[in-house]
């Protein structure tokens, strides 16, 4: 097919697939995927996108269509790649022209002569770089402009590249374009400049576009073309350019107004400019140093004085204030402890630091920063009326200060107060005192100081440990402060019990907790939603501190408990809620038992509350941590819950429900809890078992909660659960043991062994086909101690508990390695004395040698020959488990349980689980445990043994 006849076939295939007929539209996809391989086609699609007469939306998909083939068959390695001809002739016609009249277009080819770039530039396409230069430089202002847009996207993505090959051949770029590119900038600036106050706004607009872009390669050009910039004169000298530029611009602002048709992109080059400085700073901290000065005046000057009266804006606030915390913070200006060591270069940076931040400019910063930027806005307290929850909630943590005003003013304060604490604490502590007592409700402006001046003493509380009595304040300032119920001093009632929240942990005397308590307990119900939503969290601060005494809050339990849950009940945002949850969550945790009697109402809510939050899943974690909460509470009265309690951990562990991805984790958290307090086994607890088979297929960081589940499902009711799905069981850890590390044999071993410790008789038969490999592992001697650790461990249960067993085993291995059983068993006794020192708990040390004495009354020439090994272990196992009994003075074995009384619990301890219980218990299905016989286990293995030793003995001494 010749190519005007490919044309019109693709052409008419693309408009079928950019029409909205679906009966026509899938085919048109279809055939258009398998063209993708077809030799021609994209020169075909160049073609058409090049053709400005063509419908715009056919264009679009013309361009797309060739940059995804970009990426899938540019490569020479690519599975049906381009040929070498084809793509000659594509690079050619991409950079034919650049007058592609619509933006949208002309942006996606532009992007994808940079991804062909970024493959081929410099060596398969030298040309492609001076071509845009010349471009650039032509009079057509629409070639102009497609040719800068192209020359930004094929700079940015080249500076992308993180190889050292090309980073030394970007370097060699920017080396050669370098004074292009800043006379390109200038020149557009200075064009923008003139026009934007000849008032010629339509030319000042086409001008700063070309600003941006000319300034957008500079800025890849400054930061990742060179490895020494501070040798370079011409970076240098436009880093410098860069202040006096920013300060022309920012009275540009001033000249045309928030509303000019100028002023949108003149702030986005304006932030551009501050974005240069920043990745200067952060990329080459050594070359900065020489703008140091430069940058803190002319930031602190905009910040904190007149200057910026009129012209500031809040990006280039944040932009500006997070300069100066980079500065501060950079590690390459901080000289080493010992002066002596550091390096010339933090030297010079921490003097020029040291000589800006005089005592006069820190405390005209700390002021301002307080009474200026802590105020809060007309918007934020109309969000607070409007929208209390969206206030209460509103998100600071993480990166936000880089973006969010609020966020990076209390990051630069905090950092300030941290490095200069000595000149800022003063300062601090005198507006302080300067609003001492109850202020004005009528004065607006005070309550909002007052606010601002409280919120830097909770963020500085750590560096204010010395220097504020918090105790006295408390008792004599604020405590006054919330017990003012004006609706006006909401600001100050919310800002007061924040302020508590930040020093809890600080300093404050527990003598004063039930005070607080009873504080929490009035503004739970405060008029205002954002107080008593300040007031929950402050509460999980408390109640969550080192120094929390269950007893001081015991009497304010019910009463606190039931505000929460009304509270939860009235806020209506998710993320409200959950933080509500969460206060919730942490009282159930600290108080554990205590909350039972409390507990009804939020019982029977959280099932509705589940199924409005069907579609946030993160609301549902909320719930799930909750319940994990309660269940522990709970304890064995749990069960009630389970009607509830088993569909949801149903559906949060099950992998073929899509909300298992956010909810799985806590939902196996729960899972597990449930089985731990759980009274006995029900149908329903044994029916959502099946979802463990997927999940261990999953082979996820979840693998351990997977397993403990197992156990638990063992120690509850091994019988009913390992006939229902050991089977299934032992065929998913055949599966795993397959491939995975030590660590997860070991855990999948565990679980047999506590089949074995529990139920000897039926574990051993259940798990019979990953047995033999046990016993494998022992004679081959595994090399990782702690798998032969549990190796002898299962081995010594089957013996000593199920010795007939043992003997089948036996046989089965001697007849699948051709060898007698008697050799087979001198084998494993042989390896089991010799690597006895891998096991290091002394329960199993004490196993083994059970198990070991127990074959000593038999005949066996074999066994009689290892008698003196198997002795020789016995009696270490016996010094490491006995203790000396200080009522009788006689020596015991530390392991053995004469009672099954509970031990009385200290106040700190928390009451044990129905699994800690079970697990005490001897296992019902074996009249002996190892923890309720002594070494060793019965007379007449004492008896036989004395006679051997003796036999030994006497033997011994006839051969000499």
């Amino acid at each position: 097919m010749d190519m005007d006849s490919a044309r019109l076939v693709v052409l008419q295939t693309l408009t079928q697939a950019t029409s909205q007929d679906t009966a026509g539209l899938k085919p048109a996809e279809e055939q258009l995927k398998q063209w993708e391989t077809q030799p021609g086609f994209y020169s075909v699609l160049l073609n058409i996108f090049n053709n400005h007469m063509l419908d715009v939306n056919v264009r679009w998909l013309a361009v797309l269509y060739f940059k995804n083939g970009i990426d899938r068959y540019w490569r020479r390695v690519a599975p049906h790649s381009l040929s070498e001809e084809e793509k000659t002739s594509l690079r050619a016609g991409l950079i034919t022209n650049f007058n592609e009249p619509v933006n949208q277009i002309a942006t996606q080819i532009a992007v994808l002569i940079a991804k062909v770039a970024r493959l081929d530039c410099p060596r398969q396409w030298p040309e492609l770089i001076p071509i845009l230069m010349e471009s650039v430089k032509g009079q057509d202002g629409l070639q102009q402009h497609r040719a800068l847009l192209t020359f930004y996207h094929v700079t940015k993505t080249l500076a992308s590249k993180r190889l050292a090959q090309d980073r030394r051949l970007f370097e060699d770029l920017a080396s050669g374009i370098y004074s292009f590119a800043c006379s390109l900038w200038s020149h557009h600036t200075d064009c923008f400049l003139q026009q934007i106050y000849a008032s010629d706004e339509a030319a000042a607009l086409s001008s700063l576009e070309r600003t941006l872009l000319s300034l957008k390669v500079l800025r890849k050009l400054t930061v990742h073309g060179f490895q020494t910039p501070q040798q370079n004169m011409e970076v240098m000298g436009f880093l410098n350019a860069v202040f006096e530029r920013l300060k022309q611009f920012l009275e540009c602002c001033r000249r045309v107004g928030k509303d000019g048709t100028c002023r949108e992109k003149l702030e986005k080059t304006i932030i551009l400019y501050t974005k240069v400085l920043l990745d200067f700073l952060d990329y080459h901290p050594v070359a900065f140093i020489s703008l140091i000065q430069q940058s803190l005046e002319f930031a602190v000057s905009y910040l904190f004085t007149h200057v910026g009266e009129g012209v500031t804006f809040e990006r280039f606030t944040v932009q500006c204030m997070n300069l100066i915390k980079m500065i501060l913070q950079n590690h390459t200006y901080k000289p080493a402890k010992n002066i002596e060591d550091s390096k010339p270069e933090s030297l010079e940076a921490h003097n020029i630091k040291t000589a800006f931040f005089t005592h006069p400019t820190l405390t005209e910063i700390g002021r301002r920063l307080v009474s200026h930027y802590f105020l809060l806005t007309e918007e934020e307290l109309a969000l607070w009326e409007e929208d209390p929850e969206g206030f209460a909630v509103e998100e600071t943590g993480g990166d936000s200060w880089k973006y969010s005003l609020r966020p990076c003013t209390e990051v630069l304060f905090l950092d300030l107060f941290h490095k200069f604490s000595q000149t800022m604490t003063p300062v601090l502590l005198e507006m302080v005192q300067n609003l001492q007592g109850p202020t004005n409700v009528e004065d607006p402006v005070q309550l909002l100081i007052k606010d601002a001046v409280y919120n830097a003493v909770g963020l500085a509380a750590y560096d204010l440990f010395d220097n504020v009595d918090f105790d006295e304040w408390f008792k004599n300032q604020l405590l006054g402060e919330l017990q003012v119920s004006h609706h006006r001093y909401k600001l100050i009632r919310r800002r007061v019990i924040w302020l508590i929240g930040q020093w809890i942990s600080v300093k404050f005397k527990s003598d004063l907790r039930p005070l607080l308590y009873e504080v929490i307990l009035s503004l739970m119900q405060d008029p205002d939603l954002v107080v008593r939503i300040e007031t929950a969290t402050t509460l999980k601060l408390t109640v969550d501190d080192f120094e929390f005494r269950t007893e001081q809050f015991l009497p304010y339990l019910e009463s606190i408990f039931g505000l929460l849950f009304q509270l939860l009940q009235q806020v209506t945002e998710c993320d409200t809620k959950m933080q509500v949850l969460h206060v919730i969550s942490c009282v159930i945790e600290r108080v554990h038992i205590q909350i039972r009697p409390y507990v009804g109402c939020l019982v029977q809510y959280l099932p509705l509350l589940w199924k409005q939050s069907e579609d946030h899943n993160m609301l549902r974690c909320a719930i799930l941590t909750t319940l994990i909460h309660l269940v522990q509470g709970l304890g064995s009265e749990s069960k009630n819950l389970y009607p509830f309690l088993l569909p949801v951990i149903q559906l949060s562990t099950d992998v073929s429900q899509s909300p298992h991805v956010y909810l799985m984790e806590d939902g196996l958290e729960l899972w597990l809890v449930t089985l731990e307090n759980s009274p006995a086994i029900t149908p329903e607890l044994l029916r959502i078992f099946p979802n463990m088979s997927a999940l261990l297929e999953l082979t996820s960081e979840n693998m351990r909660t997977c397993f403990q589940i197992i156990n638990a499902y063992i120690y509850l009711s091994a019988t009913d659960f390992l006939q229902n799905y050991a089977e299934a069981l032992c065929r998913s850890f055949c599966h795993l043991l397959k491939d995975i590390t030590n660590e997860g044999q070991v855990q999948v071993l565990k679980v047999v062994e506590i089949a074995l410790k529990v139920s000897p008789i039926l574990g051993a038969h259940m798990f019979q086909p990953l047995l033999p490999a046990v016993l494998r592992g022992v004679v081959d001697g595994e090399r990782y101690p702690v798998v032969m650790s549990t190796y002898l461990g299962i081995t010594g249960r089957v013996l000593l508990q199920n010795s007939s067993f043992f003997s089948s085993l036996l046989t089965q291995m001697a007849s699948e390695c051709n060898q007698g059983i008697d050799q087979l068993l001198g084998n494993v006794i042989e390896m089991w004395v010799d690597r006895m020192d891998n096991i290091t708990q002394p329960e199993r040390r004490k196993l083994s040698s059970l198990a070991l004495l127990s074959l000593l009354p038999s005949d066996n020439s074999v066994i009689q020959d290892k008698f003196c090994g198997i002795v020789n272990i016995c009696v270490e196992a016996l010094h490491d488990v006995m203790t000396e009994d200080s009522d009788t003075g006689t020596s015991r074995d530390c392991m053995l349980m004469s009672n099954f009384e509970e031990p009385k619990l200290s106040e700190d301890e928390e009451p044990p689980t129905e699994q800690d219980k079970r697990k005490k218990l001897p296992p019902p299905s074996h009249p002996l445990s190892i923890f309720s016989h002594p070494l060793p286990r019965s007379k007449h293995i004492t008896r036989d043994v004395f006679h051997r030793a003796s036999d030994c003995a006497l033997s011994l001494c006839s051969r000499g």
